[in-house]
C-alpha cells in the first residue's frame, strides 16, 4: 500500500505484527508503514501487573496498537496495546482489510490504464483519499453513486475505468433506520388518500424506502442509505412529504421513532 507519510502520527491506531517478545516488552513491525519497527513496553501491554507477557502477545500475532510517540530521527516508535479496546480493534482491522483491498483494486485500475500503480496514486489516488477520506471509501461511494466523482471535482481519462472497477468489485454497504407514521383521514376515501401520501413519500426520496403496514393507524418507514447522515435526511424528507399530503386532504399524520 502506498503511503504519503513515512511514520504514523501520535495517537494513531496501527496494525502490527509481533516479531519478538522479551521479558521487558515486545518488538513489532507496522504493517501499514513499510514494516517499520515499533516497541511495546511491558507496562503498555495490559492494564495491571503483567506476570507473563506471552499471555498477551506472541510472535506472529496480528495486533492493533496506539502510537504513544514517534522519533523519526532515531526511527523509534513507542506503542501501547492496552490503550486499544475491542471495538477499536475490530474497526481498525476491518479498515486495514478494506484499504488492502482498495490497494489491489487501484492496481487493477492502473493495469487497465497501462500505468504503474505508484503513478495512479500520484495522478488521482491521493486526490481520492483527500475527497472521500479513504481509498476504499472512494471505491465504495463510486460503486453506489458514480456521479460523486464529478461532484467532488475529480475528472480525467481515468474516471471511467475507476467507475468500472468499483462497480465490478465493490458491493456498497448500507445503513438502515426506521420510524413510524400514525395516519388518519376522515374522508370517505381516506384509505386511498393515505396510500397516495405514502407513495408520495417513497417517490420523494432518492434512497431505498420501504413502508410496512403495522396496524391502523400505524405504518413503519424504513430508509436505507450509504451513511446515517444521508439516511436521516431522507427520513425527514419522506416523513415531511407524507405529513404535507395528509394535511392537504384534511387528514392527520405524525412521525415518531419508537414503535409504540
Amino acid at each position: 500500500m502506498v503511503r504519503s507519510s513515512d511514520f504514523p502520527e501520535e495517537s494513531e491506531l496501527v496494525v502490527c505484527t509481533v516479531q519478538s517478545v522479551k521479558n521487558f516488552g515486545a518488538f513489532v513491525s507496522l504493517d501499514e508503514y513499510g514494516n517499520k519497527e515499533g516497541f511495546i513496553h511491558i507496562r503498555d501491554v495490559a492494564t495491571g501487573w503483567v506476570k507473563y507477557i506471552r499471555d498477551y502477545v506472541r510472535e506472529g500475532q496480528k495486533i492493533v496498537c496506539k502510537v504513544l510517540g514517534v522519533d523519526s530521527s532515531k526511527g523509534h516508535i513507542d506503542l501501547s496495546l492496552k490503550s486499544v479496546n475491542e471495538h477499536q480493534k475490530r474497526e481498525k482491522i476491518q479498515q486495514w482489510k478494506n484499504e488492502n483491498k482498495a490497494d489491489k483494486l487501484i492496481e487493477i485500475v492502473a493495469e487497465r490504464l497501462n500505468i504503474k500503480k505508484e503513478e495512479s496514486y500520484e495522478q488521482f489516488g491521493y486526490a481520492l483519499i483527500d475527497s472521500f477520506g479513504t481509498l476504499f471509501g472512494a471505491f465504495e461511494t463510486v460503486a453506489a453513486h458514480p456521479e460523486s466523482l464529478e461532484e467532488e471535482g475529480l475528472s480525467g481519462p481515468w474516471t471511467k475505468t475507476f467507475i468500472d472497477v468499483a462497480k465490478e468489485n465493490v458491493t456498497p454497504s448500507y445503513v438502515q433506520i426506521d420510524g413510524y407514521m400514525d395516519m388518519t383521514c376522515p374522508l370517505p376515501d381516506g384509505v386511498d388518500r393515505i396510500k397516495d401520501a405514502l407513495i408520495a413519500g417513497i417517490v420523494s426520496s432518492k434512497e431505498q424506502v420501504k413502508i410496512q403496514y403495522i396496524g391502523a393507524p400505524k405504518y413503519r418507514v424504513v430508509v436505507a442509505a450509504a451513511d446515517y447522515k444521508t439516511a436521516e435526511e431522507e427520513m425527514k424528507q419522506v416523513s415531511n412529504t407524507i405529513i404535507t399530503h395528509m394535511q392537504s386532504c384534511g387528514g392527520k399524520a405524525t412521525f415518531h421513532r419508537e414503535g409504540k
